[in-house]
């Protein structure tokens, strides 16, 4: 049986339909169209779901829950946090927890613990609807729960939500973020361009997500937090990412003090995670290793 695909057919033709309904919707309903896109915004794919009831087929992972503000995030744990370091994996927007298996066994061997979650929404996590606030929320719960971290390695959006969540009631000695998003406000403009949601909406877009979260966008940008942050940080990015675009790990690079940018081509956005090279300089990096000058021979 193969694994769901990320984008499958039901998806692909709702978003056909959600084109159509927002090209003529931001003229003749522009309220109820901003209404819908704040869900749509919020709402991971349903493969999200699809793919960790899959891996949890094979999974070696001992599953746990912790309830964050009423929901039950579900964690998975290998080895024991609670007497060994470990390593906090945090997931991007629609994937999930169990993604991270692959390194598992990287980290065990290295005689350390291993913490991943599913963030609200996603996975086998409860919730309907989930954006970075409720990440960063997530993520910080998680944190405090399993106690300070040896390191955290995080994807995407997750690399937004550790460095807002860092140093709030949990730490890590060392941090990872690969292909990090930096941008709010760009990923808005990036999705309403994916739905063709019209630009005149974005603002009232932005007082939609406002209104839910408690958090106005811009205080999320990684400018008012990444510069505040004093663990060592590894910045990993693909030139050619199409998703986050490789520009916004170079501000992280440029705001983390002490921080190191590692970047490679023709991975992009996903496959960045689980490739070899970009796990063994990151299992280098947790362990204390320097990496400056590694991106020269990543990039050939």
């Amino acid at each position: 049986m193969k694994p769901p695909r990320r984008f499958g057919a039901r998806t692909v033709a709702t978003l056909l339909g959600i084109r159509f309904a927002y090209r003529f919707g931001g003229i003749l309903a522009p309220s109820r169209t901003v209404t819908h896109a704040a869900r749509v915004f919020q709402t991971p794919l349903p493969s999200s779901r699809e793919r960790a009831a899959y891996a949890a087929q094979g999974t070696t992972a001992r599953r746990e829950t912790v309830k964050v503000d009423g929901i039950s995030i579900a964690t998975y744990v290998w080895g024991d946090p609670s007497t060994q370091p470990y390593v906090l994996l945090a997931h991007g927007w629609s994937s999930m927890g169990l993604r991270w298996e692959s390194w598992v066994p990287h980290l065990l061997a290295k005689g350390w613990a291993a913490v991943a979650f599913d963030q609200p929404a996603h996975g086998h996590s409860g919730g309907d609807l989930c954006t970075l606030p409720d990440f960063v929320r997530t993520a910080t719960a998680v944190g405090r729960h399993y106690g300070d971290a040896l390191g955290v390695i995080a994807h995407s959006l997750g690399g937004a939500a550790i460095t807002l969540a860092l140093d709030d009631g949990w730490t890590a000695k060392r941090a990872v973020l690969i292909a990090p998003a930096a941008d709010p406000q760009a990923a808005t403009r990036r999705f309403a361009r994916f739905v063709r949601l019209g630009e005149h909406l974005r603002p009232a877009l932005h007082d939609s997500l406002s209104a839910r979260t408690g958090v106005p966008i811009d205080d999320l940008h990684i400018q008012h937090h990444a510069p505040r942050r004093r663990q060592p940080a590894l910045i990993v990015h693909d030139c050619f990412d199409r998703d986050v675009p490789v520009e916004e790990g170079e501000l992280y690079a440029s705001l983390w003090p002490g921080s190191q940018l590692l970047k490679t081509r023709r991975l992009g956005h996903r496959r960045i995670v689980d490739d070899e090279c970009v796990m063994t300089a990151a299992l280098a990096f947790l362990s204390g290793v320097d990496l400056i000058g590694v991106d020269e021979g990543m990039q050939a």
